[in-house]
């Protein structure tokens, strides 16, 4: 099997996970901060992309920690359902291995 940096593609897709959940919960914060300074915004479709393609959970998480979007309808059953999707693919994915 073809390994990239000495991981296998199971592991490199992990890390690479990792590293967009992380990156949308950093992005969350910037965001709030934003928010609160009455700079210029991330819009609201970007954050949510990064939430539909593999950054629910950070995205989640961004949403709790920073108090943020948790008003908005769009945000609040959203998130949660692509955390549901994403955490199902996983398990199947896992699953395989």
């Amino acid at each position: 099997m073809m390994q990239l940096f000495g991981l296998q593609p199971a592991d490199l897709v992990l890390v690479l996970l990792l590293l967009l959940n992380a990156l949308t919960f950093v992005i969350y914060g910037v965001d709030k901060w934003r928010a609160r300074g009455g700079r210029w915004r991330i819009p609201e479709r970007t954050l949510l992309l990064l939430a539909a393609f593999g950054g629910a959970f950070g995205a989640c998480l961004g949403m709790v920690v920073w108090n943020h979007k948790t008003s908005h309808k769009r945000f609040r059953y959203l998130v949660p359902v692509f955390v549901l999707l994403q955490g199902l693919l996983a398990f199947y994915f896992l699953r395989l291995y």
